[in-house]
């Protein structure tokens, strides 16, 4: 994909994933979810299904839904609540860790930088990048593994890791796609550029795509 094609592929994505489920971050954003509630998400999502990430949420918030009452819970009970996420008792003592630093650090407060939110256990570029364009609407790049599979695979950057994808992103792609990037992609990612066979005879943008490293697809 060259630099002159973003714009029409970009719309051409947005026309295309109207047709499936709205992944579960802007599900959250669109019910006006806190940040607090977004950081949590993201951190019970990886390595896990939105289904499975959003019952363990529901069960979680029905609990316990701002820092000050998790920070009171053991994480024996957040466990419980969040079970059956991948590693979820690593993922209830980072909460709980989270939860008490955001306490007793900034009043309660998520904070809205990438910088301060990489300090909190757990958090790494995706996490703190999605905090801060879904929760607080403030410009940041999510590059997860659909961005950089899709990214790589179009051809418009060449890199070996999400991290990488992000910073080329902020280099070359305009800033106003860096906060609808990763919810156009993530969908696409999930139902047609597929990690692993895509969906090239119907791709609404393959012939946009530089098919990076596809050795086979439907």
């Amino acid at each position: 994909m060259r630099d002159d094609d973003v714009d029409v592929v970009l719309r051409l994505v947005e026309n295309s994933i109207q047709q499936w489920p709205v992944p579960l971050m802007e599900r959250l954003a669109k019910n006006e979810h806190n940040p607090f509630e977004i950081l949590i998400a993201c951190i019970l999502s990886l390595r896990t299904r939105d289904q499975a990430t959003a019952e363990a949420s529901d069960r979680l918030f029905a609990i316990a839904a701002d820092p000050f009452s998790i920070a009171g819970l053991t994480v024996k009970s957040i466990e419980r609540a969040i079970f059956p996420v991948g590693f979820y008792r690593t993922k209830a003592k980072q909460i709980r860790e989270i939860s008490k630093q955001i306490c007793e650090q900034f009043e309660g407060v998520v904070p809205d930088d990438i910088e301060t939110l990489l300090k909190f256990p757990g958090v790494g570029r995706k996490t703190a990048n999605l905090v801060r364009t879904v929760g607080f609407r403030k410009l940041g790049i999510c590059v997860d593994v659909h961005v950089h599979r899709i990214c790589n695979r179009l051809g418009y950057v060449a890199t070996k890791y999400p991290d990488d994808t992000e910073l080329v992103l902020r280099e070359k792609l305009h800033k106003k796609y860096w906060i609808t990037l990763n919810k156009l992609l993530v969908s696409f990612g999930q139902n047609q550029c597929t990690p692993t066979s895509p969906f090239c005879s119907t791709c609404p943008i393959s012939q946009y795509c530089h098919q990076v490293g596809i050795l086979a697809f439907r």
